[in-house]
C-alpha cells in the first residue's frame, strides 16, 4: 500500500487563502462589471452602481471566505458509490394504518355538540 503524505497546517492554511483572495478578487471584479455596465446604460454614468458592484462583491468574497475558515471539518466527496437494492418488500417497511371515526361536518354549530 502507497502511504499518504500528512499535510502541514501552513500548506493547508496558505491553500484556504489562496482560495479566499482568488474567489474574492473574481467577485469584487464581477460586481465592478456588472456595476459598470448597469451604470453606462441605466443611470447616465453615475459612479454609484459602480462603487455598489465592487461593495457586493467585497461583502460576497468575505463571507465565503469568513465560511472557508470557520468550516474546519469540510470535507467533499470526488466519486459517490450507489448501492442498488434489488427489491423491497412490504414486510419490510411495516407500515401502520388507523381508522378513525369521521363526523360529517355542519354548518350549525349547536348540531355537532349533541
Amino acid at each position: 500500500m502507497s502511504e499518504q503524505k500528512a499535510k502541514r497546517s501552513e500548506d493547508v492554511l496558505g491553500l484556504k487563502w489562496d482560495r479566499c483572495l482568488s474567489d474574492s478578487v473574481i467577485k469584487i471584479a464581477g460586481g465592478l462589471g456588472i456595476g459598470v455596465i448597469v451604470s453606462v446604460f441605466f443611470f447616465k454614468r453615475r459612479p454609484w452602481p459602480i462603487a455598489f458592484g465592487g461593495g457586493v462583491g467585497l461583502g460576497m468574497g468575505y463571507a465565503n471566505c469568513q465560511h472557508e475558515f470557520n468550516d474546519p471539518y469540510n470535507l467533499r466527496a470526488r466519486l459517490t458509490k450507489i448501492s442498488l437494492k434489488t427489491e423491497i418488500k412490504p414486510e419490510e417497511l411495516k407500515i401502520k394504518v388507523e381508522e378513525k371515526e369521521v363526523k360529517p361536518i355542519t354548518d350549525n354549530p349547536t348540531e355537532s355538540s349533541k
